[in-house]
């Protein structure tokens, strides 16, 4: 097993080192790279590199902060590291997937397969057209506008004077394709967070093109805004790896759609009454979950975009420890109210933990990490039970587990955070207010949840309305009550139940 380790690592490191470049990285004259965070002196992370809110991003791009070099092997460390936690991202499709499917009930499973499966595939290209340029490209403070089609030089890793298209980027120590790679995944997140809010009675291509409409524009705003040198980076909003920017966007977006689809039929009864409509496969959801969780160590770590060997180590410690504090809180919470812990209850509460660490992971203490994963499980079993109050018929608990704790997460920085934790403090507007910085990280903090909430729901509702004028929103009461697998997909995901 180690020899077999060993050369799935080489080989690895040879195509890495030999293969072709799918996009346009510059080669080194020295054999060396730039540094990154991980190799000592300043810390490198996406939210030094702050337009000064003048409007043009690409300014100040003819050197990066640190001008150092290291060893071609830290480059392939880097790259190497920074692959695997995409890959675990990656991965995270199949847990929506799964918990979706398993939150849902037997005869819209395949629907929901089909959308998490399909989704990556669809992000993929249209993150590759205009999102990535859109969030990265050098621009203004609002968006990029260059380097469509993931087009144009990133000599980042190779020498000191840049030169690219990509300046909020020019700190990781990375290929560009990498980079590109990396920040697909998490766009792809995004769009499948939707996907749970809308289960079970949208037309399947009318999702699919919303999908469009949040990878290919609203995400990558939003992105460019907190993470590509964009208006909210330079006031010093701080979202290390996207309880924001990922989780509330997603949930953002999937409560528009909500209000426009409306409930599922039987849901909400005409004297008041909630009926339940329970999850179909309990072992699906545990699969998905866990799936989740393993993911996560991908999502936050890799966020670092470098072997930093101690940041890696401290992230993954904060981000466990929200997990576990976030599912006994949500477990104890739905026992006392309920008199039997609900498991549905147990995942939504860890994955609630993971949302809300996402944004602090790398500059809150471990203590104060468990402590947000636990309000955080304690909201998803109020805010379920608050929006069924509402009359939003969220049917696996997104908007409770990703709006309502990205937010949360969000606040918990600029209440929690130490800038001494790890190098990505640096990136820090101040401590948080527990921590002695007064209001210096809050006020953006704020400022940040305000600003994407708004910006999102707006580009949402014209999205939403444009693909209801197009294909409409809302299948039929006879195929909502006949199950989406059948009606739209053409196929059962119980054959057997079809056959009897």
């Amino acid at each position: 097993m180690t020899w077999f380790r060993f050369l799935m690592f080489a080989g690895m490191s040879l195509v890495l080192l030999a293969g072709s470049p799918v996009m346009a990285d510059e080669p080194s004259d020295s054999g060396s790279v730039a540094v990154s965070a991980a190799d000592g002196g300043s810390s490198s992370t996406p939210q030094q590199n702050a337009d000064d809110g003048s409007g043009d991003s690409s300014e100040d791009s003819s050197e990066p902060a640190w001008v150092s070099e290291t060893p071609e092997w830290k480059f392939v460390a880097n790259t190497v590291w920074v692959l695997l936690a995409a890959f675990l991202v990656f991965w995270m499709n199949a847990g929506f997937g799964c918990v979706e499917a398993g939150f849902c009930r037997s005869k819209n499973a395949v629907n929901i397969l089909g959308k998490n499966f399909v989704v990556f595939g669809l992000s993929t290209l249209i993150f590759w057209v205009v999102g990535f340029a859109i969030m990265f490209g050098d621009g203004n403070s609002f968006m990029g506008t260059t380097g469509w089609f993931a087009s144009g030089a990133d000599n980042s890793p190779h020498a000191e004077a840049y030169a690219g298209v990509y300046s909020s980027l020019n700190w990781a120590a990375l290929p560009l394709s990498v980079k590109f790679f990396f920040q697909l995944a998490f766009a792809a997140t995004a769009a499948t967070i939707v996907s749970g809010c809308v289960a079970e009675r949208i037309h399947y291509q009318s999702y699919m093109l919303f999908v469009v409409v949040l990878v290919g524009l609203s995400y990558p705003i939003t992105g460019h805004l907190i993470w590509g040198g964009g208006w909210l980076q330079s006031q010093g909003f701080f979202d290390f790896a996207g309880s924001t920017a990922v989780h509330s966007v997603g949930g953002w977006a999937g409560l528009i759609g909500i209000l426009l689809l409306g409930a599922r039929r039987g849901k909400y009864q005409a004297d008041g009454s909630i009926r339940p409509i329970p999850g179909h496969n309990m072992g699906l959801a545990f699969l998905g979950g866990l799936i989740l969780w393993m993911g996560w160590f991908g999502f936050n770590p890799g966020s670092f975009m470098a072997a930093d060997a101690e940041g890696i180590g401290y992230t993954v410690v904060t981000t466990n420890t929200a997990a576990a504090a976030g599912l006994i809180a949500a477990t104890a919470i739905a026992w006392l109210k309920t008199g039997k812990p609900d498991f549905s209850m147990t995942v939504n509460g860890a994955l609630a933990g993971l949302v809300a660490i996402t944004a602090g992971c790398s500059v809150i203490s471990v203590p104060y990490s468990a402590l947000v994963g636990a309000i955080g499980g304690v909201l998803v079993v109020f805010d379920v039970l608050f929006f069924d109050r509402l009359k939003l018929d969220d049917p696996v608990g997104a908007l409770s587990v990703h709006l309502a704790n990205g937010i949360w997460g969000t606040l918990a920085v600029g209440l929690f955070a130490d800038g001494s934790l790890t190098s990505a403090g640096s990136a820090l507007a101040g401590n948080g207010l527990i921590t002695g910085g007064g209001m210096a990280q809050l006020t953006p903090q704020l400022i940040g949840i305000a600003a994407v909430g708004a910006f999102t729901c707006v580009i949402s509702l014209v999205g939403w309305l444009a693909v209801r004028a197009i294909f409409g929103l809302r299948v039929s009461p006879d195929v909502e009550q006949m199950g989406l697998d059948r009606t739209e997909m053409g196929m059962e995901a119980y054959p057997e139940n079809v056959l009897r």
